[in-house]
This record gives C-alpha cells, structure tokens and sequence, in this order.
C-alpha cells in the first residue's frame, strides 16, 4: 500500500536525521519503527488500564490489603527475592 503524507519541516528534519545516523536504512523504516512503538505502547497503556480496573474490582470486592509498613516490607523482600531467583520479574512490574 502506498500512502503520502505531509510532515512539518521539523518532522521531515527528525526523519533525515535517524537516517543519517545510521540506524535506520530509510525513512519508511524510521515511520515504521514509530508506529510499532504507538502500538507497543497502545497494548502497555490497554494493560495498565485493565490492572487498575481489576485492582478497583478486588478492593470493591473487600479484597484489599492494608498498606503499612510492614506491607511493603513484604513487598520488597518478595521483589528482591524475585529478581535474583530464577523465575525472573513478573511481566506487571517492569517497566
């Protein structure tokens, strides 16, 4: 599919200059880079919208946890514990 589009002259600029770096071969490529990034992040920011939604749910539900100290406490060591154990970070907090 061939589409044309109009960039403003600091676009165009930005565009040049990802090609001139190297990185990319053309300006399609840098285009397509940009898109699948908007669309990365379109399924991060659904995510996070359904883990608030679900976390509302559970506390409506009276499925909350006191957050105190010892909470995150626990939180913490439980991380900690994760991320030098061999089952890796859960997917819902890294960045």
């Amino acid at each position: 599919m061939t589409m044309h589009i109009n960039l403003s002259p600091e676009m165009e600029t930005f565009i040049k200059g990802k090609v001139a770096s190297g990185f990319y071969g053309n300006a399609t490529e840098v285009i397509r880079d940009a898109i699948r990034r908007m669309q990365a992040e379109e399924l991060r920011l659904r995510a996070w919208k359904a883990a608030l939604k679900q976390g509302d749910d559970e506390l409506d539900a009276g499925q909350g946890v006191p957050y105190n100290e010892a909470t995150l406490d626990d939180i913490t060591a439980s991380a900690k514990k994760a991320m030098h154990g061999a089952q890796g970070m859960d997917a819902d907090v890294l960045p």
